[in-house]
């Protein structure tokens, strides 16, 4: 396993990174075939390990906690905070007050008393980045933190928070998570240049974008059976302009002598400005499938080929986990109030 260094952090990981989302009530709420998962993907070779609070209400983190009793000093573990975790509505977002009681809570369902990389989960619009900052400071100098990061942030948001740490002497994001694949390469156009200009380390999500990059879900197919992105995310395991895309990109990797799931995988990881890659394998037969292509490097011919199929810096689909910032989703931000003008 050839390691890489997180940012700037001076701090080792594996290419790939093992995200325990699926596990838990959500997917797999088998603890010990999910720990028997985390156990092989450790003996593999993955130091990384990434989790979130929200991850099926905390019972992701619990599994985790438990995987990696006696292994813990050897493992980078980063989760996550934002997400609501209660029907209080201060038990979410980036305010000081919650984020004070969430990482206790972490801590707790971890089993440790530090995490490495503590992560804002999503943009919190009604909290100063100098309020979630402060207090991300203040655990990294308690000790419960080492390093801290954003997750599917704007690039606006990320050069404000740079700026606001440089200029109130507080702790920076080492880190963005952003969604990043064949079919979601919008990063490509800003987000990346400005992790690499700042330094920080990218950890991208769901390489596969949403299981759509895995060869199941195909064009004038119906759904499969079973599936969990088809349970939660139909809209996006059935956008055509996605599904013509994998029909383009199937018989590019059978060429190039691979699974789409494979050439998927080696997609990202070609990128400089990427650190590590977040597996997230629900059994046994997906994370064997998944390291199975660690060792893959495509071509520069294969790689001109996908940018023929999809431009650089282009998302294609819907991704329904993405963050939406309020001036899309708020109809009020967008339009002038009638008083202003008859309205036609």
């Amino acid at each position: 396993m050839q390691y890489r260094t997180l940012g700037r952090t001076g701090i080792k990981v594996s290419p790939y990174c093992l995200g325990a989302m699926m596990f838990g009530g959500i997917a797999n709420a088998d603890h010990d075939d999910a720990i028997r998962i985390i156990h092989k993907a450790l003996d593999f070779g993955i130091n990384f390990v990434d989790t979130a609070d929200r991850y099926s209400a905390g019972e992701s983190e619990q599994i985790v906690g438990k995987a990696l009793k006696g292994r813990r000093d050897s493992i980078v573990l980063a989760t996550k905070v934002h997400g609501p975790m209660g029907d209080d509505p201060n038990m979410q977002g980036n305010s000081r007050r919650w984020i004070t009681r969430a990482v206790e809570d972490s801590l707790k369902r971890l089993q440790t008393d530090y995490i490495d990389l503590y992560q804002i989960h999503r943009p919190s619009p009604d909290t100063d980045i100098e309020e979630t900052l402060s207090v991300l400071t203040d655990l990294m100098q308690a000790g419960k933190v080492r390093a801290i990061g954003s997750s599917t942030f704007p690039v606006s948001e990320i050069v404000e928070a740079q700026w606001v740490a440089e200029r109130r002497g507080l702790a920076r994001f080492r880190t963005e998570q952003p969604p990043y694949s064949i079919l979601d390469r919008g990063i490509e156009r800003d987000m990346l240049p400005t992790c690499q200009r700042y330094g920080m380390g990218v950890l991208v999500w769901s390489p596969l974008s949403k299981g759509l990059l895995t060869g199941r879900y195909r064009k004038g197919q119906p759904l499969p059976e079973g599936s969990i992105r088809a349970k939660f995310m139909p809209r996006q395991m059935s956008d055509e302009r996605s599904l013509d895309v994998v029909e383009q990109l199937i018989p590019l990797a059978a060429e190039a002598g691979m699974s789409l799931t494979h050439m998927a995988m080696a997609f990202v990881m070609a990128h400089p400005g990427v650190t590590s890659a977040i597996l997230g394998p629900r059994t046994m037969q997906h994370l064997d499938d998944l390291l199975a292509c660690a060792d893959i490097r495509l071509t520069d011919d294969v790689l001109d080929r996908i940018d023929r199929i999809v431009p650089p810096g282009t998302d294609v689909g819907l991704n329904e986990a993405a963050y939406n910032p309020p001036a899309l989703t708020t109809a009020s931000l967008r339009r002038r109030p009638h008083t202003e003008g008859a309205a036609v």
